[in-house]
């Protein structure tokens, strides 16, 4: 048995990327049957959208992760914090806030304890210290709202602002707010070339959650006619089953138990899969991230 609670994100059986698409209610009867603890649940459609789900809605999407058993709830949220900075007129630190503040709503309505939330890309419209600022403002303005609801948001480490690991841990001490944690992934790290042990260790104490898969890179290259020769371009990331790739997810995870690390771990399939997008290919993926998981 894995030390963590083990989640399946629903956006693995969104269809986005070609892959199967299962409703709500049928994913979390694959996830229950595949021997997950949990579900992370996409809040947008086609999934769990809160303009989709009202007071009976979320009562039945509670009741069925019940009655499966899933005890360890995730809601995924989908925020920018620093789009359309082009035009002022605009009050999108608002509506932002307002998103992320029913995503906390939706999350107590069934039972999940935390939500997952970004940053914001960064924007050519303004320098990266007003953004990061407006980042921490709205962080704390949500932190606060999520706390009254009983509802910890976890900042996850994949846009722009703060990305980079310590900056990520700076961004967290910043806000400083007990509702408003970190859900501190590896993919971004390892493809930063750092190594994956030290920035674990570091961010151990202020996580609640992390999301995983695992990658090969494909190098790529165009051709210099005036060269003879190739360019090298940006290397091409394709996910591959757990332990195949490129992430040193044992170091990662031996590194979150020394810092003392006991929440859920997430597995998503997120991107096109180097083995094709059926549903075989899909289970056997968290199938075999399962059995990492134990072994790890």
């Amino acid at each position: 048995m894995s030390q963590f609670p083990l989640l399946l994100h629903s956006v693995s059986y969104a269809g986005f990327w070609g892959q199967p698409f299962l409703p709500v209610n049928d994913f979390i009867a694959k996830a229950a049957e595949l021997g997950f603890d949990g579900v992370m649940l996409t809040a947008k459609r086609p999934h769990v959208s809160v303009l989709d789900y009202g007071p009976a809605e979320r009562a039945a999407l509670r009741a069925l992760l019940e009655k499966h058993k899933l005890e360890h709830v995730v809601v995924a949220g989908y925020n920018n914090l620093t789009a359309d900075l082009e035009h002022g007129e605009v009050p999108h630190r608002e509506i932002q806030t307002f998103y992320i503040a029913e995503l906390a709503r939706l999350a107590r309505d069934i039972g999940a304890k935390s939500v997952r939330i970004f940053t914001g890309y960064e924007n050519p419209a303004a320098d990266y210290t007003r953004q990061w600022r407006l980042v921490v403002d709205t962080l704390k303005e949500c932190a606060g709202r999520a706390a009254d609801l009983g509802v910890i948001l976890g900042v996850q480490n994949h846009h722009d602002i703060g990305v980079g690991w310590e900056s990520f841990r700076d961004l967290i001490g910043s806000v400083n707010h007990p509702a408003c944690r970190a859900m501190f992934d590896a993919w971004a790290p390892a493809l930063h070339g750092d190594d994956l042990g030290a920035p674990a260790r570091a961010m151990a104490p202020h996580m609640v959650h992390s999301t995983v898969a695992d990658y090969q890179l494909r190098p790529r290259y165009k051709y210099d006619a005036a060269l003879t020769n190739y360019v090298r371009h940006t290397a091409n990331v394709v996910a591959v089953p757990m332990g195949q790739g490129f992430l040193d997810y044992r170091t990662f995870f031996a590194a979150l138990r020394t810092g003392g690390y006991t929440g859920s771990v997430a597995y998503e399939m997120c991107s096109p899969l180097i083995d094709g997008a059926d549903a075989r290919t899909l289970e056997n993926y968290a199938r075999k991230f399962i059995e990492f998981m134990r072994q790890v």
